[in-house]
């Protein structure tokens, strides 16, 4: 395990693959850890520098109090870059890592070569939304949200057929750190990139699981075509979690794109 201190945050990370190859980070969604992409990172890591990373609040970094903001989450992942010594980046963010990607691709764009942005959104509901999720976990913890959760996250055929997963990514979101969900609640509640994501320039795959209702499918084609040029891609039965429940399907998709940058 390697941990470094950014921003004065304790920030867990990964690397693998081979240390001159082209560098592909992984930013993972609301209450979840770097684990979520191991069966994709498997399948790309033989071609690409993997970085894989737990943002402030989750796994095993630190999770300060206070609400969290945006600039936040994207100061801590160019910081961990620049403390890595590493510069050009693609980038594969889901849910709210999709959203931090977006982030990073408009604060530093000449650092982003490709964006990958999985069951996202330049906005993520409203306040009442977000407001009242914290409140229920500041009045009965992480169990009183983790039912509805798992089914938002999860395809049906998923919670049906693989009973056993469901139940160990229902034991991970359990043990997530209130504080640092709460606060990252407050992220989604204030971030809105709606008038800024047309700025947008890198070549990006936005992908959207057509089971997924935390961001269903149409929420997430109206940020595909709001980004000049995106390609937009629909992984069928998938929920909001691909790397989970479709990792091939979600490493072909990566992995086409990416190529395309290399081989032209």
């Amino acid at each position: 395990m390697a941990f470094a201190r950014i921003n004065g945050v304790l920030l867990h990370y990964r690397l693998a693959g081979p240390p001159d190859a082209p560098v592909l980070v992984f930013a993972n969604s609301l209450g979840t850890d770097l684990r979520i992409w191991d069966a994709v990172a498997a399948q790309l890591a033989d071609r690409y520098r993997v970085v894989g990373y737990d943002k402030r609040g989750h796994g095993l970094s630190g999770a300060p109090s206070g609400d969290y903001s945006l600039g936040d989450h994207v100061a801590d992942l160019t910081g961990l870059l620049d403390h890595l010594g590493i510069g050009d980046v693609a980038i594969c963010g889901v849910s709210i890592g999709g959203l931090i990607a977006q982030g990073v691709a408009l604060q530093q764009p000449e650092r982003i070569g490709r964006l990958i942005l999985c069951d996202t959104a330049a906005k993520f509901g409203d306040a009442n939304l977000w407001n009242g999720r914290i409140a229920a976990i500041a009045h009965g913890g992480m169990g009183a949200i983790a039912d509805g959760v798992m089914e938002r996250w999860f395809s049906p055929d998923f919670m049906t057929q693989q009973p056993d997963a469901l139940a160990g990514w229902r034991n991970l979101f359990l043990r997530s750190d209130a504080t640092g969900y709460a606060s990252t609640c407050a992220t989604l509640r204030d971030a809105d990139l709606t008038a800024d994501v047309s700025r947008i320039a890198c070549p990006t795959l936005v992908i959207a699981g057509s089971a997924d209702k935390s961001t269903p499918v149409e929420l997430v084609r109206s940020l595909a075509t709001a980004i000049p040029g995106a390609r937009f891609e629909i992984i069928a039965g998938a929920g909001h979690i691909p790397s989970i429940e479709q990792p091939d399907a979600l490493s072909g998709l990566i992995a086409r794109f990416l190529e395309e940058a290399i081989h032209g």
